[in-house]
């Protein structure tokens, strides 16, 4: 779930230089004002939103705001309609909190890739339905939701009450063309039920330094306080400095990294047809390939041969829903001749059943 460029020199001098100036204590619990001032200005330049600061608050990770934003509003045996596959710690969140998940599967078509069918969201809810979750551009399939589908969902979780919880984390890494994906930010009201979570781990590389955020209304901010007090008592000092570095000049970084993945996704997928036995599409965003080899009864045990006879790592599709169980995952943010030598070994495998 990383490519392997390293995090840009321009972040991590920002970070050395804010450990030299002695940043290093405690700071504010949903993060530093220079930081979520830069948020804004981000979601201004790249969104053309205009969201108060007091409106971000900052985590020690993207999986630290997915957690916060559940526990916040989700209670022991209340329902959330999660839009699957879906990346597991998501899942995992909710059954944290004791709550009852309530899959919605995308449907595949392989003349038009994945698709939602928003009428089997609004059918799953029910009386005890606290929360939706969707993630666009969609881990691991590479989907994205149109605004279209977000009004629709949004107008009805308005008159219901029920909160949207949006983890838009590859909404930069779109592939063919540099505007971000849709976000719910673009339907939405300030005061709407809508908690929408980041992270810079995968638009900068930053994925060991643990930093991410979550932008909702200002009604919940007490109770995001009080979560985040008492689970790490706000993120790290230092690194906040290397994420105002990222948000402010790591726009050259984000085209590099849809270059390679392009590149990848297209060595791939081209690949893929020439194997054959390969059901697949090509995804319009993040960096992954989420595929099923026709001849495999089971991913899991497929997956554990590739890494026991090529050294081979794909993430097994049984771990994102329940009707993925035929299906592995694969990060194609590296360069050719890398994935290359990974399609190679797989395919040895594949030749081999």
């Amino acid at each position: 779930g990383e490519c392997d460029m390293p995090t840009p020199d321009v972040i991590v001098q920002a970070a050395q230089k804010a450990m030299n100036d002695g940043d290093m204590f405690y700071g504010p619990v949903l993060g530093s004002d220079d930081l979520r001032v830069s948020l804004s200005s981000y979601y201004q330049r790249i969104y053309g939103h205009d969201i108060a600061a007091s409106r971000f608050f900052v985590t020690p990770s993207g999986t630290a705001a997915v957690h916060y934003a559940l526990t916040t509003l989700v209670d022991a045996g209340d329902e959330v309609v999660a839009v699957t596959p879906l990346w597991r710690n998501l899942l995992g969140a909710i059954e944290l909190q004791q709550g009852v998940i309530r899959e919605v599967g995308l449907e595949h078509d392989l003349d038009h890739g994945w698709k939602l069918d928003v009428q089997k969201i609004l059918d799953a809810v029910t009386p005890k339905t606290k929360a939706i979750i969707i993630n666009s551009p969609n881990n691991p399939t590479g989907w994205m939701i149109s605004r279209e589908e977000m009004q629709q969902i949004l107008n009805f979780a308005r008159e219901r009450g029920i909160w949207i919880v949006s983890d838009e984390v590859y909404s930069r890494l779109v592939l063919d063309h540099d505007k971000p994906a849709p976000s719910f930010l673009d339907v939405a009201e300030a005061d709407d039920r809508l908690l929408v979570v980041n992270s810079f781990s995968k638009n900068w590389s930053m994925t060991g330094w643990r930093l991410g955020w979550i932008v909702g209304p200002e009604r919940i901010t007490e109770r995001l306080y009080n979560v985040a007090l008492y689970s790490a008592m706000g993120p790290s000092t230092f690194i906040q400095k290397g994420g105002v570095a990222a948000l402010e000049q790591g726009e050259d970084f984000i085209r590099q990294l849809r270059d390679v993945s392009r590149a990848g996704r297209d060595y791939a997928f081209k690949r893929f047809e020439e194997i054959g036995g390969i059901v697949s599409s090509k995804p319009q965003a993040t960096f992954y390939g989420f595929f099923k080899p026709e001849k495999v009864p089971c991913c899991v045990n497929f997956a554990t041969q590739l890494i026991d006879e090529q050294d081979l790592l794909l993430a097994p599709g049984s771990a994102f829903s329940s009707f993925t169980k035929g299906y592995l995952r694969m990060c194609f943010a590296v360069p050719v001749p890398k994935l290359e030598d990974g399609i190679n070994r797989l395919e040895k495998v594949l030749r081999s059943l």
